[in-house]
């Protein structure tokens, strides 16, 4: 098994409705350990930049609209195999096809209000992960 780091986003449905911490601990028992993590409350530009690969789709306003409505916990992850894995935990994007016991089936309600967000490539994870920490964050953290 390869040993990488892997970006997630508790998304503002999940935070809203008290479950940060249940979300935290699944993906702990899972194999994965949170070595970053911060509270941050996106502003319309940061979301729209951080979702750009979405801008032409039908439903990126509402994306927008909705990662900008309350606090998100951004963190970064730590596992063997940990992209794959916590794909893997999160379950599919919509909630209601999400498999029983992933955290989408467990506290996301749709497709939107999936109450988390995760990496899908280990470069997309770089990417995101210099996103929301600095690099000065990041050296502090050893990472």
């Amino acid at each position: 098994m390869s040993k990488e780091r892997t970006f997630s986003i508790v998304k503002p449905d999940a935070v809203a409705a008290g479950k940060t911490g249940a979300v935290v601990q699944h993906l702990a028992d899972g194999g994965l350990r949170q070595v970053a993590c911060k509270l941050v409350h996106l502003t319309t530009v940061e979301a729209e930049g951080f979702y750009s690969v979405h801008r032409e789709r039908g439903f990126f306003k509402e994306l927008v609209k909705f990662m900008t409505s309350g606090p998100c916990l951004v963190q970064v992850l730590e596992g063997d195999n940990a992209v794959a894995k916590n794909r893997e935990l999160m379950g599919a994007t919509d909630s209601k096809k999400a498999a029983p016991g992933t955290i989408r089936a467990l506290f996301g309600t749709d497709i939107e209000r999936n109450a988390v967000h995760g990496s899908d490539a280990t470069e997309t994870a770089r990417q995101e992960i210099g996103f929301f920490f600095s690099g000065a964050e990041l050296a502090r953290l050893g990472l």
